[in-house]
């Protein structure tokens, strides 16, 4: 089957009839562990202890806005929340910069994707200046149609917001949109969104996941035939 989609002006022929919505941390890049270092390293500086839990539960797959004030307190200003985020952020891209490359088998997955005009899109909840240097950095931006980053929506994760309006963006109903996480925050998200999640074990155990339609280890495993079958 092919059909025809429009996106930015241009018409793409496409054989397989989904689109699949890719995060960001954890997903482009094996990213967390250096978020979990600079985030105690940065914590720690103002007093506060944060364990793998609060980390977990608290701040994956959610904006810089949303958990800054859950850990500091919501009297913060706008002006003290951008300026505890661009310094956490500039920590973080620091430790990570020697580490970064993206997640096994993500570049072979993307060559074949774009072979086939399957839609690409990011939707993430990491400021541009992250997303920007995850793309950057792993020479994967010129594969995706659309990119979204944490600036451009006013609801956190698992807020479906963000796929709300990815999907508005590509005009792909939710049952043929295949968006793939890692965070349990991002699946709540997506789910609520009506879409299908294929969960990346990067952030959480394969059981963890479980609330998923498919788990992967890696890119690797995973196949246009799987996708296929998810929006059959």
């Amino acid at each position: 089957m092919e059909i025809r989609i429009k996106i930015g002006g241009s018409v793409k022929k496409v054989k397989y009839d989904f689109a699949v919505i890719f995060d960001a941390d954890g997903v482009i890049v094996d990213s967390n562990p250096f978020h979990k270092i600079a985030m105690k390293k940065f914590c720690g500086k103002y007093g506060i202890h944060l364990t793998v839990e609060n980390m977990e539960s608290q701040i994956f797959g959610r904006t810089n806005k949303d958990w800054i004030t859950k850990v500091f307190g919501n009297h913060l200003t706008l002006k003290q929340i951008k300026a505890y985020e661009k310094e956490k952020e500039a920590l973080f891209r620091q430790i990570f910069l020697p580490h970064i490359r993206p997640v096994k088998g993500l570049i072979g997955f993307l060559e074949k994707l774009r072979q086939y005009n399957i839609v690409r899109t990011v939707a993430s909840s990491a400021p541009p200046v992250n997303v920007d240097f995850f793309l950057d950095k792993t020479g994967t931006k010129d594969f995706f149609d659309v990119i979204i980053n944490g600036d451009e929506v006013e609801n956190s994760k698992p807020h479906p917001e963000i796929y709300l309006k990815t999907m508005e963006i590509i005009k792909y109903p939710p049952e043929k949109c295949i968006v793939i996480e890692d965070s349990l925050s991002g699946v709540q998200s997506a789910r609520s969104a009506g879409c299908k999640v294929i969960g990346l074990t990067s952030t959480h155990t394969a059981q963890e996941l479980a609330n998923t339609d498919k788990v992967i280890n890696d890119f690797d495993d995973l196949h246009l035939e799987d996708l296929q079958k998810l929006v059959s």
